[in-house]
């Protein structure tokens, strides 16, 4: 006999079909797919750190070796990449340093096409190279340093993410890193950097910002394809050389009432770079010690 009323019939037969594959398995529930202890292990990956040899490139570099991953240090600093290399993975079994200049898109997808083609796969790849030399106000600077910061922050990051996504794509996986900052949420706010303070100019404001965007784009176009791509922007952490009088007032101004350090990056790196992420893109991971939350 059927208990259904002639109301629950009607919608019995209205409602939408169930989507391929759901409901899910009792399985999926009851056990995670990785166990919690594995789910940040990068063992048997790789992973590509552009502006790997310095500061915070370092820091992420240090961060995918320690997890288990091989990693490429990436930076026209040859050398210095190397010897960073050398210093992480003394052996040489976990790191290797390249000279690559990310302005030049051509040389991005050579080098990228050659560490695939020699790993058999690419996993990680960490935008993390750019910057600015400009200083002073944005009305006084020229067209060449404001296309200049535009090429190596956005331009560069673009080369980076498109070299690494013409292997992860077909791979149907991949974890793509953009570093964007603090500053690519507002403007130059002098209360805060102080008169003496001349670094931090508008054009790279402006640059960031299109970073954190291109990540949230790149992630809507990519995720069909397995391939995820997240923001990662730092706060405040200077390097040791900043001046007293400035580091007092960043310090002042996070409300953890410090300065950051380029260690804080490494467990955010690897949460976007590792399984723990699996289901995060289009994100941008703020890591400022509350910079931006007042």
């Amino acid at each position: 006999m059927n208990d259904l009323g002639a109301a629950d019939e009607e919608q019995e037969r209205n409602r939408p079909s169930s989507p391929a594959g759901w409901p899910l398995p009792d399985s999926v529930y009851a056990t995670p797919p990785t166990p919690p202890s594995e789910l940040f292990d990068l063992s048997g990956r790789t992973a590509v750190v552009t502006g790997g040899g310095t500061h915070l490139g370092r820091a992420m570099a240090a961060a995918l070796v320690g997890a288990g991953a091989f990693v490429h240090l990436v930076s026209r600093r040859a050398e210095l990449c190397r010897q960073v290399a050398a210093e992480l993975s003394p052996d040489g079994s976990a790191a290797r340093g390249h000279g690559c200049d990310i302005g030049d898109a051509t040389a991005v997808s050579a080098l990228v096409d050659e560490i695939a083609a020699e790993s058999g796969r690419l996993d990680v790849m960490v935008c993390n190279a750019g910057g600015s030399s400009v200083r002073g106000p944005f009305i006084e600077m020229s067209d060449h340093d404001l296309r200049h910061t535009m090429d190596i922050n956005i331009a560069g990051t673009a080369a980076c993410a498109q070299a690494a996504a013409r292997h992860m794509i077909p791979a149907g996986a991949g974890s793509i890193i953009l570093i964007g900052s603090i500053n690519g949420f507002g403007g130059h706010d002098q209360r805060v950097y102080g008169a003496d303070w001349a670094r931090s100019a508008a054009d790279y404001y402006i640059a960031k910002g299109a970073v954190i965007n291109m990540a949230r784009a790149l992630a809507m176009e990519w995720s069909p394809t397995g391939v995820r791509v997240n923001c990662l922007s730092p706060g405040q952490m200077p390097k040791p050389t900043l001046i007293a009088t400035q580091a007092e007032r960043f310090r002042a101004a996070t409300p953890l009432g410090r300065v950051g350090v380029p260690a804080d990056l490494m467990g955010a790196v690897l949460l976007l770079a590792s399984d723990a992420g699996s289901f995060i893109t289009g994100h941008n991971l703020v890591v400022d010690g509350g910079w931006t939350a007042g």
